[in-house]
């Protein structure tokens, strides 16, 4: 596989959501789905995100599932065996992105300085996750990365929200934006599933306004 090719060309916006109990996995997904959004990131911080993974993957095969929060090796081959379609990382690691490479398995590191980058584009990983975005230096910092850096591609996360969407989606070097603003705790825990198909919709119409 072409370590460089998009785990992450399925949306301009990816849902990045903590899987507090296993009975929403399937609600959740069907209102992102509802919604525009075929694509969801789970990361790896509930002790039932293993588990949510592998329903959807089994389940739900409109939605691409992403593993977030992933910092082991270890986990980049539980998440693959659970069935996640790709991987994500915080931060740069050369054993977790050797493990996943070995696996033929699509992820993203996490980074937020030029060596980072360049560490991970060293090893073949030229999408990446500009993580947290907003404290280090938000769209401007990513702007000044596309000169030194013209073949990465990022996702910024952190700090992403409706305020500043439309200013990362207008940069050429950003394919996709990660966030939580369209997933939020208190929704699903009441079960708003229509009120998250509804803010997904408004944020991909103020991606295209």
């Amino acid at each position: 596989m072409n370590m460089s090719s998009n785990p992450l060309g399925h949306s301009p916006i990816i849902p990045v959501v903590s899987i507090n109990k296993l009975e929403d996995a399937l609600p959740l997904a069907n209102a992102l789905l509802e919604g525009g959004i075929a694509v969801i990131e789970i990361t790896l911080r509930t002790k039932c995100a293993l588990e949510a993974i592998e329903i959807l993957a089994n389940k739900l095969p409109e939605i691409r599932v992403g593993a977030g929060t992933i910092v082991s090796c270890e986990q980049v081959q539980q998440c693959r065996d659970h069935g996640a379609n790709f991987g994500l990382s915080p931060g740069v690691s050369v054993a977790v992105l050797e493990a996943a490479s070995r696996l033929n398995w699509p992820f993203v590191p996490g980074v937020a300085t030029a060596s980072e980058m360049m560490l991970a584009m060293s090893l073949g990983y030229t999408i990446q996750k500009f993580f947290p975005a907003e404290i280090n230096g938000g769209a401007s910092a990513l702007k000044g990365f596309s000169g030194p850096f013209p073949e990465l591609q990022f996702c910024p996360t952190g700090g992403v929200s409706p305020a500043n969407l439309k200013s990362y989606l207008a940069l050429s070097n950003v394919c996709c934006v990660g966030g939580t603003w369209l997933t939020p705790s208190h929704l699903i825990e009441q079960k708003q599933w229509h009120a998250i198909t509804a803010l997904c919709r408004e944020g991909l119409a103020q991606k295209e306004s």
